[in-house]
Formats: structure tokens, C-alpha cells, sequence
């Protein structure tokens, strides 16, 4: 097959939403209706029950959430889609910020009782920035939650999407009975059923015909046809070209735990969502169909398999073709480097490829020579828009609580914070370690890892820190950068990468150090 053709059957997406608002179940349910599993598995921690695919490390499946992001690869209908899921927990937003680097689109998923929440906000305003298409889910309609036409309205107002339904509901909650669908113009009757995979579909054009109201009541039906008219007359008709650049945004209902509205949400996404497109780079916009490979590192996970303490590096193909044992320039480092394994996904499970085209996520083993944001390419010295540290949040000391494990301890800390969900600081005045992380329950997890994938333990101590920022002296050697040292040495550390590092214990010491010394600029974010 062409590589254009293997451009133009791929759909590589990310699913996004406030915590518990039903993303991983979506996950589960969309790998169903794909043939990909047999059985859904459940999120929430119960013995009983199969862990969610997405869901694979340890902890998640003790905590019920998603704090990492996982790629799931699958066909349907001869399209190829690569799921991201992402973590939902404000705590692991960084991870999922980087992960919409990698993806052609996003769906939305809103919980109908709560409507739109602060972390989907945050969310959807990264996507905007960058233009990616978005379809909204709102999910679990068999539980009673705000009106249709109010939850609309809401998404317009809080997340400043302009929307077109291509669902909609006939009732909510209690007296859900089905859903309209706009995009193929049938009904789907919900018996509410858990045991039954996928409910049946009618067809019905004619909104006014008997057999409806005989199906769902003479009342309902009326009732139902009148929010129809009023919502297809204030929203705009669904146009291809304003959802790819990121301006409409599609709205499906439907409820993922009893896989009701999955398969119409699915159906329609392989035909709209946008195929691999075109990415900027340091000098030039980099096309998919482009004949020579160039992709970019978005993820690292360290012990995917903890019995082997194996290091991935998650690649985003961009352009041409990856192919197995081929040299590649590691721009960066300036060196050609290999690989003789790349991995396609479907969550902890792996396969070795041969090939992998646009939009395609490859997994290749590394040990430590590459990082979150670096290039790859078949010579050309491009390199791909930074993927932004952000500047820490919460900040402990780490101590080592078990000095015959030392080595276990180092080994750990340098791994997991090359994945990014935290990162490392070195005290200029004594050496001492700090982790800085974007969330507080991210040192919950760290401590956890280390202790069950490395075997070694730490403890906590609280650091006093406002805020961090990353120093850009102007001019080492200037007299004013030299005073800012000699007078803040005990606040000053180093990041992994050398970089210095400012910590300011209160905004009243970071407003006066800008003050005083304004040739030094001080960065809240850091492009790798």
C-alpha cells in the first residue's frame, strides 16, 4: 500500500476529560466495538472485576484513575486508530499537555450530571491553542444530570466551543429511552440492559411516524421532537472543513458504561476525524506524504515491564516511513542511532513492528540517551517545537530511607523523572535532592514505584518554595548575575539537564529578585 493510503486510514487521537467523567470506560468501550477485546474491563479497584486495559500499572488499578498515559493501536472498518488515553487528575496533567503534542484530534468526554468541570476547561484550552479538532462525549445518560439543550449551552459558554449535535437524547436519566442519531438519521432504544453488548437500532426518518410514539409513548415523542427542532435550529449544521481547523466542534450522547452511543460516536469519527497532518518544525512545516521519516520523542515510560526494567521512549511518526534496524540521526546528540525492536501498543501488551507510518506511535527501548522532546530524522538537522516543562508546583526533599539500596534509590529517581511526571533538582549549597511536581499525589506514586519496581524506599521532608523558575542570566559574566548568586546561593539548584534554577519561598522574594536584577530573565517554563 501507498504511503498516502497508509496516511489516509489513520486516525491517531487523544481522549480527554475531568476525573470520573467516564474517559477510560469510553477507552474500554470504543476497543470492544473494535473488535480489539472481548471483554470491557472495569475502572474502579474491585477484585472481581477485569482491570481496565488503559489501566495497567499497579497503582492505577488499586486507585481506580489514570496516571499515565497509555496508547492503544486498533482496526475498524480498515482504519487504523491509535488511542491516547490520558490522565484526567489535574496531578498528571503535565503528562497529558505533552501527549496532545502527538495527537491529529481529541474527544471530549463530560459527565451529564456535572457538566463542564475545571480540568476539562484547562483541557480544552490547550487544544484550542493549537487548533486540534475536538468531538465532544457526554456520557452517562442513564443517570440523571442537567437538561440536553442546558449541557449545549454550558460547553458553548465555559469551554468557548461553538457546537453542532450530531446525537441527541430522548429523555435523561430515569426516563431515558434512546437516542436520535442526527449523523445517520435513526433511532438506537436503550433497554438498559447491561448484559447486552449493543442495543438495536431502528430506523426511523420520520420523526412524526406512529411507530415511534408507540415505541417510546405519544408524550415523549412530542416531547422529544420539539427539543429536536429547537436545537437544530439554533446550532449550525455540521461543516467537514470548520471541525478540521478546529472551529465546530461535533456533540455525541450516550452512556460508554452500557456501550450505548459508542458505536455512533466511532462510526462517525473514522469518516470526519483529520488523518496525520502537516507539523512545525525549527525551520519548515513538515509534511506527512513526505518521503524521508522524522518523528519526535513525547513520553517516556520507565519499567513498562518491571521483571526486564525496560526504558520506552514513545515516537510520534511524523513524516516517510520508521522501519526496523534503519540508522537514524538522534539531531540532538548529532549521532545515527538504531533500533531493533520498535514496539506498536495496546496498552502494557507490545508487538514488534517492522514498519510504522504517520501517525503511527512507535515504542523503542532506550537506555537513557534519549528524551521528552527530542527529533529524529533520516539526516536533516530539524527539530520540533519544544514540549514545555512547566514550572513545579509542590516541592519535598527526598531522602533515601534504606542505605543499602542507594543504588536502586539513584537508578529510580533518574528514571522516573525522565518520564517527566516529576521533576529533579540538585541544592547548589549542599547537594541535597529535591523532587518538584505539578501535583501533591505525584509523590504518592513516585514513593510507590520506587518501592515496588526498584525496590528501594524514601522519605518526605516539606521545602518551603513559592514558586520555581528557570534563570537566563542575559550575561554570565555581568556583575549583577554574579550578585544574584553570591546572595541567593541557598536558594539556587540545578535541573537535570545543568540548568540553573531559581526558588523563590514567597511571590513578595521572586517579585523583588525581578526587581533588582533585570537583565536576568526568570522562565516559569522550559523548553526542552
Amino acid at each position: 500500500m501507498k504511503l498516502d493510503d497508509e496516511i489516509k486510514r489513520r486516525r491517531t487521537f487523544g481522549i480527554i476529560s475531568h476525573p470520573d467523567a467516564g474517559k477510560t470506560t469510553l477507552t474500554e468501550k470504543l476497543l470492544l466495538f473494535g473488535g480489539a477485546i472481548q471483554e470491557a474491563g472495569a475502572v474502579k479497584s474491585n477484585k472481581v472485576k477485569k482491570g481496565a486495559t488503559s489501566d495497567f500499572m499497579e497503582i492505577e488499578r488499586q486507585r481506580g484513575i489514570s496516571v499515565a498515559t497509555s496508547v492503544l493501536g486498533f482496526e475498524y472498518k480498515d482504519i487504523k486508530i491509535n488511542i491516547l488515553d490520558t490522565p484526567g487528575h489535574k496531578d498528571f496533567a503535565e503528562d497529558t499537555y505533552r501527549t496532545l503534542t502527538a495527537v491529529d484530534s481529541v474527544i471530549v468526554v463530560i459527565d451529564v450530571a456535572k457538566g463542564v468541570e475545571q480540568q476539562t476547561e484547562k483541557l480544552v484550552e490547550v487544544c484550542q491553542m493549537r487548533n486540534i479538532p475536538i468531538i465532544v462525549f457526554i456520557n452517562k445518560l442513564d443517570r440523571e444530570g442537567k437538561d440536553a439543550v442546558e449541557l449545549l449551552d454550558e460547553i458553548e459558554i465555559k469551554l468557548g466551543l461553538k457546537v453542532t449535535p450530531l446525537s441527541f437524547p430522548i429523555g435523561i436519566g430515569y426516563d431515558f429511552k434512546g437516542i436520535y442519531n442526527i449523523w445517520e438519521q435513526n433511532i438506537n432504544l436503550f433497554t438498559g440492559d447491561p448484559k447486552k453488548d449493543i442495543e438495536e437500532t431502528i430506523e426511523i426518518h420520520d420523526l412524526n411516524s406512529s411507530v415511534l410514539k408507540k415505541i417510546i409513548g405519544a408524550t415523549t415523542a412530542d416531547t422529544f421532537k420539539e427539543e429536536l427542532d429547537l436545537v437544530q435550529g439554533v446550532y449550525p449544521d455540521f461543516n467537514y472543513e470548520l471541525y478540521r481547523s478546529g472551529k465546530l466542534h461535533p456533540v455525541f450522547f450516550g452512556s460508554a458504561l452500557h456501550n450505548f452511543g459508542v458505536r455512533e460516536l466511532l462510526d462517525c469519527f473514522v469518516k470526519i476525524a483529520p488523518p496525520p497532518e502537516a507539523k512545525t518544525s525549527s525551520t519548515r512545516e513538515i509534511k506527512a506524504n513526505e518521503e524521508n521519516f522524522s518523528g519526535f520523542v513525547f513520553k517516556i515510560h520507565a519499567n513498562m515491564d518491571p521483571k526486564h526494567r525496560d526504558r520506552l521512549a514513545f515516537i510520534k511518526v511524523v513524516s516517510g516511513t520508521f522501519k526496523r534496524n534503519s540508522p537514524y540521526l538522534h539531531v540532538r546528540k548529532s549521532k545515527q542511532m538504531k533500533f531493533s525492536s520498535p514496539n506498536a501498543f495496546f496498552a502494557e501488551k507490545k508487538e514488534i513492528v517492522d514498519i510504522s507510518y504517520p501517525g503511527d506511535i512507535v515504542g523503542v527501548h532506550d537506555t537513557g540517551n534519549l528524551k521528552i522532546g527530542d527529533t529524529l530524522t533520516e539526516g536533516e538537522e530539524i527539530l520540533f517545537k519544544g514540549i514545555p516543562s512547566f514550572s513545579p508546583q509542590h516541592f519535598k526533599y527526598i531522602n533515601n530511607a534504606d542505605p543499602m539500596k542507594t543504588k536502586q534509590l539513584e537508578k529510580g529517581i533518574k528514571q522516573l523523572t525522565d518520564e517527566g511526571v516529576a521533576q529533579l533538582f540538585v541544592l547548589e549549597i549542599n547537594g541535597r535532592k529535591v523532587i518538584g511536581t505539578v501535583g501533591a499525589l505525584q509523590f504518592e506514586v513516585i514513593q510507590y514505584r520506587l518501592e515496588h519496581e526498584y525496590g528501594a524506599k524514601c522519605t518526605y521532608e516539606d521545602l518551603k518554595v513559592y514558586k520555581s523558575c528557570w534563570i537566563d542570566p542575559g550575561n554570565d559574566n555581568s556583575e549583577n548575575f554574579k550578585e544574584f548568586k553570591r546572595l541567593k546561593r541557598k536558594y539556587l539548584a540545578r535541573d537535570k539537564e545543568n540548568q540553573l534554577v531559581f526558588f523563590a519561598d514567597s511571590a513578595f522574594t521572586l517579585e523583588m529578585a525581578i526587581k533588582t536584577y533585570p537583565e536576568i530573565n526568570f522562565q516559569e517554563i522550559s523548553e526542552f
